[in-house]
């Protein structure tokens, strides 16, 4: 079996045979020499990557997997750029939350015994929480940064580990490439100091939670309106994940008091036996939940992603039947009712904004128009998002923001995206609209009579495997060098490169400068305004297409045969480049 093999992978594989590796990994690394040369070969032909936002791959043994091993390593290199980087700083501390997956209980202990090892005082959760509460558990404690164990709403392989900084949003430039930088340095796990130090690891349990929920509670922008329809009913799921209590116990401190749950999801289990994937952009994931919602006559469905800080929702059409909005819809949603209420409550100074990224719909903008309120366009990734945040600090009000990605914030005590604040915020805006007898639905309609009808889809190709990976590099760079001129009939006016950081226009040939970060993303703008956007995914083997079309809806009686006339205008475009 050796012989068909690599030399490198077998190599690498041999090295995994002796100590510093314990007898079960030695075990499972033998079978798979001597039985399954594929998955040795996909175990071994790489290093995992710690990338910008951390770690992720496929649970198993292997310099390409997420194991003790890998988590082990990938501490000691964070623990030592933190060291380097607060030197002289009397007391270190990070904070450590873990999801349910399966391992993530087990990364999350290695990771607070490798940091303890390195004396670092370190918070860790007693059981599984929210992502985005390890994000205000390091700024409430002050910590330098901080861990969370998840592979977000991946597959029940997947495991993984994303770093944050001491702002509580994920690693950005510089901190991002210089741990990467020294993760790389420790190149096998005898670089690990696994001696934890167990009195300086300090358990957070409930009173914790309590902290974070009244923080949340503060947001509410309609507390008189929830208390008039407190029997306003939901169905939540937390599809297996870490929402399960938090989000029933902020919808019940918001009032609400006719909150549904799905049983048979409200189970933790990394296996997810209840959905193909724990995804709340896949329709399936939330199938059971609204399944639900029609035994008890419910108008707001909600389901969140294992880590809970991403949320999709389900509402109900002008026939009565639950239809799933979009991230851009909803985001659309919660903007409008956000920018409406700081109007109406005399909240808005003009020294408010918003934060999108280049992907979600520029509604988002127009409506910031609309209330003079400055806006900021970033990059994918929500880390972006809390970096305007943390550079407006003390100067500006950050009212909320979002990405297409079904990931919204409200306020600025967390800074990442967080379903749980998502929940009840949208849960609000759902209630306020029904207090002038309106459903979501009719409420996106009126949005679109105002401010344009934006429809925007997203086509996700995976490519799974190293060939897939060589594949999506080779798709990037066919659309970088030769661009498609003319799209389902429009023709071609701008590219926008983000590696390049170049807007070039295609009319006059002049070129300026984006001022972003550089980022592997080109977007392709026609003459009838319709965006396209190609970027390969930073967490799974996928490249994503992004369409975004707009049309004129003159009343809302007009949504069906608008909407149509855009769908069939975004399946030209697909067509067009015959993807």
């Amino acid at each position: 079996m050796e012989s068909n093999l690599d030399p490198q992978v077998l190599k690498k594989a041999n090295e995994w045979l002796s100590e510093p590796y314990d007898a079960e990994t030695i075990h499972q690394v033998k079978y798979l020499i001597d039985n399954d040369p594929q998955e040795l070969t996909e175990s071994f032909y790489r290093e995992l990557e710690f990338g910008t936002g951390g770690l992720r791959g496929i649970m198993g043994v292997g310099t390409n997997r997420m194991n003790k091993y890998t988590v082990a390593m990938a501490t000691q290199g964070l623990a030592n750029y933190v060291k380097m980087m607060f030197k002289g700083k009397e007391k270190l501390s990070m904070a450590i939350a873990y999801d349910c997956r399966n391992n993530s209980a087990y990364f999350s202990e290695i990771t607070a015994n490798v940091l303890s090892a390195n004396g670092i005082h370190v918070y860790v959760f007693e059981s599984l929480r929210p992502t985005p509460e390890l994000s205000f558990a390091i700024r409430h404690f002050g910590c330098q940064s901080g861990v969370v164990i998840t592979a977000s709403h991946n597959p029940k392989e997947y495991n993984g580990y994303k770093a944050y900084w001491e702002d509580g949003g994920q690693l950005i430039l510089p901190h991002d490439n210089n741990v990467i930088i020294e993760v790389g340095k420790i190149t096998d796990p005898s670089k690990v100091n696994f001696n934890a130090k167990p009195e300086l690891i300090t358990v957070l349990g409930e009173e914790f939670d309590k902290i974070y929920l009244e923080k949340i509670k503060n947001l509410s922008l309609s507390p008189e309106v929830i208390k008039r329809n407190k029997n306003f009913k939901i169905v939540y799921t937390p599809i297996h994940g870490t929402g399960v209590k938090l989000v029933p116990a902020a919808l019940k401190s918001f009032g609400f008091e006719s909150v549904y749950g799905v049983d048979a999801q409200n189970i933790n289990d990394g296996n997810f036996p209840t959905v193909k994937s724990p995804n709340p952009e896949e329709p399936a994931a939330l199938s059971m939940a609204i399944e639900r919602a029609r035994e008890v006559n419910a108008d707001l469905v909600m389901a969140t992603d294992p880590d809970a800080d991403r949320v999709g929702i389900a509402v109900k059409n002008d026939e009565g039947e639950f239809i799933l909005l979009n991230g851009n819809q909803a985001a659309t949603l919660l903007m409008y009712y956000l920018l409406r209420k700081w109007s109406e409550n005399g909240k808005l100074t003009g020294n408010e904004f918003i934060v999108k990224t280049i992907v979600t719909s520029e509604i988002l903008f127009d409506m910031a128009n609309k209330y003079k309120v400055e806006k900021f366009d970033v990059l994918t990734g929500f880390k972006y998002i809390a970096d305007i945040i943390l550079q407006n600090e003390g100067k500006k009000t950050f009212i909320g923001g979002g990405e297409e990605s079904y990931g919204y914030l409200v306020g600025d005590f967390v800074r990442d995206k967080d379903a749980i604040i998502s929940c009840v915020m949208l849960a609000e805006t759902a209630v306020w609209a029904a207090d002038q007898g309106k459903s979501m639905f009719d409420l996106l309609k009126d949005i679109y009579v105002e401010f344009g009808f934006y429809k925007e889809k997203l086509l996700s190709v995976t490519k799974k495997g190293k060939a897939g990976a060589e594949e999506i590099k080779a798709m990037m760079e066919r659309f970088r060098s030769n661009p498609p001129l003319n799209i389902a009939g429009s023709r071609l006016v701008i590219v926008k490169d983000y590696l390049s950081s170049t807007c070039k226009s295609i009319l006059d040939g002049k070129v300026e400068k984006i001022n972003l970060p550089k980022s592997d993303v080109l977007q392709f703008i026609t003459e009838n305004g319709s965006k396209i956007s190609v970027r390969p995914s930073g967490t799974e083997p996928k490249i994503k297409f992004y369409f975004g079309v707009k049309g004129v809806l003159p009343t809302p009686e007009d949504f069906y045969k608008v909407d149509k006339e855009l769908e069939d205008q975004v399946e030209v475009i697909l067509q067009s480049l015959s993807i």
